[in-house]
């Protein structure tokens, strides 16, 4: 069983920064895709990024210039950069041992808890 546990939320300011990390356990082959989504209070959980083991990346189009994933073989981090309001939600890490790489969260069977980011002045 893969257990992904998400670090690094809080209260920033507009304009801020905020680097995401998720480590897992429970599995020693390199997992598949690697994702970062997010549900704002009230709204539907959506995609944020996805990241491969070969490096290959998604990322959500309103998103793509200040935010950034990484990934080291099982370890994804997600760099927020430039934080608006609208960025307010729970972040939560995701990933699959096979298949494509998608950005849909019923494609997912793994999942952390989550951490809050709240940005606000």
């Amino acid at each position: 069983q893969v257990q992904l546990v998400e670090s690094g939320g809080g209260l920033v300011e507009p304009g801020g920064s905020l680097r995401l990390s998720c480590t897992t356990s429970g599995h020693s082959s390199t997992l598949k895709s690697m994702a970062w989504f997010r549900q704002a209070s009230g709204k539907e959980r959506e995609y944020v990024s996805v990241g491969t083991p070969g490096g290959g990346r998604i990322i959500k189009l309103s998103v793509k210039d200040r935010f950034t994933i990484t990934r080291d073989n099982n370890t994804v981090w997600l760099q927020l950069n430039s934080l608006e309001p609208e960025a307010t939600a729970r972040y939560f890490c995701a990933a699959r041992l096979d298949g494509p790489t998608t950005t849909k969260p019923d494609d997912y069977p793994f999942w952390g808890r989550g951490t809050q980011v709240t940005v606000s002045a």
